[in-house]
């Protein structure tokens, strides 16, 4: 089971993740926040409270938005390397 152990608040939207097959980068989220659990995270003060939740294994807010450490991995992957 893939779990995320560490995140971190870059700027805007974007996250810096790391996964504990130690895996680790950058995922930019702003085009995943529509639907009425992740428009409030549209308040960059609001997004920027993300942290893991140890027993899911994934990032969560406070709000309860939450998204599955599989999918950060997929958009880890695919973003280019700078």
């Amino acid at each position: 089971m893939l779990d995320v152990v560490e995140v971190r608040h870059l700027h805007d939207y974007v996250l810096w993740v790391r996964f504990d097959d130690g895996t680790e980068g950058e995922v930019d989220l702003r085009a995943e926040l529509w639907g009425e659990m992740f428009e409030p995270l549209q308040d960059v003060g609001l997004f920027g409270r993300v942290s893991v939740n140890p027993d899911t294994g994934t990032i969560e807010w406070p709000n309860g938005a939450d998204l599955a450490p599989e999918y950060l991995l997929e958009r880890v992957r695919s973003t280019p390397i700078k």
